[in-house]
């Protein structure tokens, strides 16, 4: 109804439709553009989904290399890996393989977030870092998650929808490194020989040369592995193992559990299947881990990944 105006003017109030004729626009920051790796254990659909770049980690056998999920995938890694003679070893990502991905993504002016493993595991952030110098003034941010696997692709997966959403670049960053902070990794190996081999044992070292013929239980913690506990067998190790995943995550909540292996898919249907009845959840995600990790932990390692 028109209302007379403090001036005589007549005001008319006009009921405006809602959206989607006003769609809400996110102007105000130019869509943020999430980078990640191989180690992250992103599905394709994920990738595809955000458009996600993924880096491939390099896998070497003797003189030959390899792109992990390009030239090289799990099950023929799984191949190599039994009848090479030689163990294979890792590479940080070749920094050329950022600079392709900055090439595309800078001219297009939106900033760019870089959201790797620990750097205490792994090269990618130095690689990710060496490549972003090549483009002085650009928005390239790399973050240092101190994560690997599934809880990392987690963060990626979370980042990206943020960036969908329009939120900012500091926003997403605050966001992912105080979730990383509430993340849980515990894994069994066969043997320590393959973390000892790569260097990537950590402050589990002290386990090596132990004539007890025990089974640690190891975590990740401030990005390196470490000994969380060890028994004195793989049986009684994975019986722990469910019983620190029960103690930790609330029955019911939303932990985002993962479980993974490396070559080994029964047992960790096995675990899955357990947890989930213990916890009262659905069963959880089963991922392999990729060459990269198992290149580290060994075949037949087996972890599972959540958040408190």
């Amino acid at each position: 109804m028109p209302l007379k105006g403090v001036s005589g003017c007549w005001l008319v109030y006009i009921h405006l439709p809602k959206p989607p004729y006003f769609p809400e626009c996110h102007y105000n920051y130019p869509m943020v553009k999430i980078v990640t790796d191989t180690t992250a254990c992103l599905s394709p659909e994920s990738a595809a989904k955000f458009q996600i770049p993924i880096i491939p980690q390099v896998i070497n056998f003797g003189e030959q290399s390899f792109l992990e999920g390009i030239d090289l995938n799990f099950e023929a890694f799984l191949q190599k890996l039994r009848t090479s003679s030689e163990l294979p070893k890792t590479a940080a990502p070749p920094v050329e393989q950022f600079i392709k991905v900055f090439e595309k993504l800078v001219p297009e002016g939106q900033p760019v977030l870089c959201i790797h493993p620990s750097a205490e595991v792994s090269g990618t952030v130095r690689s990710a870092l060496t490549a972003a110098a090549e483009f002085p003034g650009a928005p390239i941010h790399v973050l240092d998650t101190r994560l690997i696997a599934t809880p990392l692709g987690i963060l990626v997966e979370e980042a990206a929808q943020m960036a969908a959403e329009g939120k900012d670049l500091v926003s997403i960053q605050k966001a992912v490194m105080a979730k990383a902070d509430r993340c849980r990794i515990y894994f069994l190996v066969a043997t320590l020989d393959y973390l000892a081999r790569g260097g990537r044992i950590g402050g589990a070292q002290a386990l090596l040369g132990s004539v007890l013929q025990i089974k640690p239980i190891l975590t990740f913690k401030n990005g390196r592995v470490e000994q969380y506990e060890r028994v004195r067998t793989m049986h009684q190790a994975l019986a722990r193992l469910k019983e620190i995943v029960c103690s930790q995550i609330k029955p019911g909540g939303a932990s985002q559990l993962t479980v993974l292996h490396g070559g080994n898919p029964q047992e960790a249907q096995e675990l899955a299947l357990d947890l989930s009845l213990s916890l009262g959840v659905q069963i959880p995600g089963i991922f392999a881990m990729p060459p990269a990790i198992v290149t580290h932990a060994g075949p037949g390692v087996l972890g599972v990944g959540f958040f408190v």
